[in-house]
This record gives structure tokens, sequence and C-alpha cells, in this order.
């Protein structure tokens, strides 16, 4: 064979050879984005790991093992009470507040003659049985009587008390109805086509066109709230967290009917939660609201963020969870390496669990005794196994994520209030991911800012432990009277404390 000849067949060879190495690349693109589209749909959603699978040497555990693994006895009374609690078993006693109904069950008239002497029986005891019963909402009608009255002898004028401040100017809902619709759509997820379908129930028809104005009417009503959270408590926080999603929102312009909208959560300091909605994903929703704060800003590595941080002002904090959840989808291509890092993130995770009842400081102090180094060994594992994996396979992708991520995820351990990831925002969006697959869409990009007020208002409650229901309709009630220089008193915040200023003895 001449030796062109051999030239020309070797050459072959190696096109076929990278042809089939593409197509083995390709092959497994593919593979790894249809399992990770089956595990989305059918799946579970926890990204939850058996601690006992993969498990390597990585060294002593930074965090106290027996207190981690819950060894460590209950020392205190409360402890003890509390493990009894835990291991008791069967039903939980029904709570002793409730309104309760006494149903007495006699014997018959026969039962109460004994059969022996024909003497009357008597009462010597009795058991009493609970049952937990539901009787419907009641919708009940507030007449307001107002006499008038007049001098009978010089008929100078009539007398007549003025109507409270109604939530709505000439309209017939009261403060517990409309704040029993707002909640019913965004903390429990009832649209108001459904809603429309059970209120007939309590003998009343209402329209889902009336339950639309009411809920704007509500929205407008808490707006000037939102805003003075806005101003004065998330955007003078030292952190803030931020994340977005995608709701659909009707446009008859747009083909097909609808388009995307969405939602923005930002939480402060002081527990207070923000929504914003915008028509578009583009950075001027972010920089539109944050204006000229100045701060940390806790987020993923949207880029629609970018312009926030290149101004200066806005330090940058990176989310461990983001980084984390790359290495997981990952490991089904790339097993070792995949698992290896998931370890070394688990015992950042250990660290954070063992600091969080400290203080700031105390928190900063351990994470640079602990976290350092661990996060030190994650960088060099990650320059060492970079060159073999491609840019483009998952774990080429989640070890670029990691090392552009660098410096934001690493900014936590240099301060104790900073958090390791962005999680408080993702759990603060799920009502709104569950809500989206109930009432579907936002009617305009107006009605988008009216849940994202509402959403705010629900949100703050449900995250300081109060009651939205009876939140709202004190704050409907009381709004259209209240001072605006006391304003403070009806946020979610201002709320509570005055409740538990009130019941201070």
């Amino acid at each position: 064979m001449a030796d062109d000849e051999r030239e020309l067949l070797h050459g072959l060879i190696e096109e076929l050879r990278e042809q089939l190495r593409t197509s083995q690349r390709e092959n497994a693109r593919l593979r790894h984005q249809l399992e990770q589209a089956v595990r989305r749909l059918y799946g579970r959603k926890s990204e939850r790991r058996d601690p006992n699978q993969g498990e390597l040497d990585l060294g002593a555990d930074p965090a106290p093992p027996t207190e981690e693994e819950g060894s460590r006895g209950p020392e205190t009374e409360e402890e003890v009470e509390s493990a009894r609690a835990r291991s008791r078993r069967g039903r939980k006693k029904l709570p002793k507040d409730l309104p309760r109904k006494r149903i007495v069950l006699e014997p018959e008239a026969k039962d109460l003659v004994c059969p022996c002497c024909e003497g009357e029986r008597r009462r010597i005891g009795s058991d009493i049985t609970e049952e937990l019963e539901y009787e419907p909402a009641v919708l009940y009608i507030n007449e307001y009587e107002r006499p008038k009255y007049a001098c009978p002898r010089c008929e100078e004028g009539v007398v007549q008390a003025a109507l409270p401040a109604r939530p709505i100017e000439k309209g017939r809902p009261g403060p517990g109805l409309l704040a029993h619709v707002v909640v019913s759509k965004y903390s429990e997820h009832l649209p108001l086509y459904r809603q429309e379908t059970v209120f007939p129930r309590a003998g009343v028809a209402i329209s889902r066109r009336t339950l639309c104005d009411w809920v704007r009417a509500v929205a407008e009503l808490g707006e000037p709230i939102v805003d003075f959270m806005k101003n004065e408590s998330v955007l003078t926080s030292k952190v803030i967290h931020s994340d977005d999603t995608r709701i659909t929102v009707q446009d008859p312009r747009h083909p097909g009917g609808s388009r995307s909208g969405y939602l923005w959560v930002y939480g402060g300091d002081q527990d207070d939660l923000v929504y914003d909605f915008t028509p578009s994903r583009s950075r001027d929703g972010p920089l539109a609201f944050l204006g000229d704060y100045a701060g940390y800003l806790q987020a993923d590595a949207y880029s629609g963020y970018d312009e926030v941080f290149r101004m200066g002002r806005v330090i940058e904090v990176g989310c461990w969870a983001h980084a984390r959840r790359y290495f997981f989808e990952a490991v089904k291509t790339a097993l070792e390496p995949a698992t290896e890092l998931l370890a070394q993130i688990r015992r950042l995770y250990a660290v954070e669990r063992a600091a969080k009842d400290l203080n700031a400081t105390a928190r900063r102090d351990l994470r640079q005794e602990k976290s350092d180094p661990i996060l030190q060994q994650i960088e060099e594992t990650l320059e060492e196994i970079a060159p073999h994996h491609l840019p483009k396979s998952p774990m080429g992708e989640a070890i670029g994520y990691a090392r552009r991520q660098w410096r934001a995820l690493t900014r936590y351990a240099e301060d104790g209030d900073l958090e390791i990831d962005n999680n408080a925002s993702e759990r603060a969006l799920r009502m709104v991911a569950v809500g989206r697959k109930n009432w579907l869409f936002a009617g305009s990009d107006a009605g988008g800012r009216r849940a994202a007020i509402l959403y705010s208002l629900i949100g703050t409650c449900k995250r300081i432990g109060i009651d939205p229901f009876a939140y709202l309709r004190d704050l409907i009630a009381r709004v259209s009277t209240h001072p605006m220089r006391r304003i403070n008193e009806l946020t979610p915040r201002g709320w509570k404390a005055e409740r538990a200023a009130a019941c201070t003895p």
C-alpha cells in the first residue's frame, strides 16, 4: 500500500473517531437533559442524597458529631417534655379553645328501671366522646340604622350619626369579606372563578367581576403600606435576598393572547418581604427597585443583576444551593467528582447548622475557622478536575458556574450577617409558584402589580407568624382613617408588635 493511501486511511480513521467522540458527547448531553426533564416531571423535588452513598474520607466533620446526629440526650425539662411528646402515639387532643356543643344522650325510660328490684337507677358518672364537626362559612349583613333627631320648636336642622369609614366607597362588602376573598386567592390559592361558585352555598351570588373589583380595592388600600415597607425596611437593610419567577399575563395584542411577566421578591433584615412585578426579566426591574441602595444583595447568578453590581454600591453574595444543584444534576454523568464535591458542600452546611444560634461575630469566627479550609479544598478540587471535563457537559457546567461565582460564593464567610444560600427568597416565591398553578394568569400588567402588593402583605404575615386574615381584616377596617404619620403601625410587623403590647400585662 502506498504511503499516501496509508495516510489517507489514517486520516479517515481519525475523522471517524472524532465523529464517534462527538456523537458520544452529544448522546450523553441529550441523555442528561432527558433524565433531568423526567425527574422534574415525575421525580422527587428534593435534592437530598443518602448520606452513606458515595461517602468519601474528607477529614473530620467541622461540627461536633454528637450534636449534629442528635446523640446528646435531653437535659432540660422542656427538652424532656418535647422528647416525650415526639414519642407519644395515637390521636392528638382537640384544641380546648374551640367552641363546644354539649349533646347529652340519655338512655330510654324503660332502661332506667332495674329489672331485678324494679327500683330507679341513679346516675353514677358519664363518658364523654369528642367529635370534630364543621359548618360552612356564614355570611351576615350589618344593618347600620342612623336615627334622625330634630328640634320640634325651632327646626334648625337634623342631627344624624355619620357612617363609619367604608373600605370601598358606597360598596357593600365589609372588611372581613374582603380579607376572606384576598386571603383565599393569594394565600390558599383559590382563584376567583372558584370562589364565584362557592359563595352561592352561603346564599349569596357574587360575580367574578365584582370579586376582581374588590381585590383591586384592597390592593389600592395596601399600596402605601407596601411602599413604606420597601423604603423604610427593605432598602435600609444591610442584606437583601432576591429572586424572581415567571407568571403568565393575558395580552390580546400578543400572539396566543398571553405573554410572560415576572414577580420578584426582595427580603430585608427585618423579615419584611416586598414583591415587585415587571413585564420583562430585563435588568431594568432590579435597577428600578433598588435605586440608590448600598449593601449586600444575595441572588442567583442571573445576568440581570450584573448592572446593579457593576455600579459598585451593591456587593454580590452567591448562593451555594444553586451551585450544589449543578453538581447534583451531574452525578449521573460524573459520579465520583460530583459526589466528592457534594460531600464537601455538605460539610459547609454542617458548619451553618452549628452556627445557627450564634450571633454575627461568633458565626463569622466559626466560619473562618471551619469553613475557610473547606472552601479552599473545594477551590483546589475545582482547579484540578476542570481540565478533564468538557465545558458543555453537565459536570463542566457545574464547575464553570462555581468558578465564575467563586468570589460571590465565598463572601458569606467574611460576615456573620450573610447567609450561605438564597433559600429564604426561594421559599418566599413558593406560594407564587403554587398559586399560579391555580389562578393560571394575571389579567394584565396592572393585575400583576396588584398581586405583588397583596403577596407582599400576605407573605410578610406568613414569614413573621401572624394570621393573614386577621391582619387584613383589621387593616382594611382601619387604613382609611389611620394617620399617615403612624403608618408603621399598619405594617405586619407593626401590627404584630401592637398586639403583643396589648397582651402584655
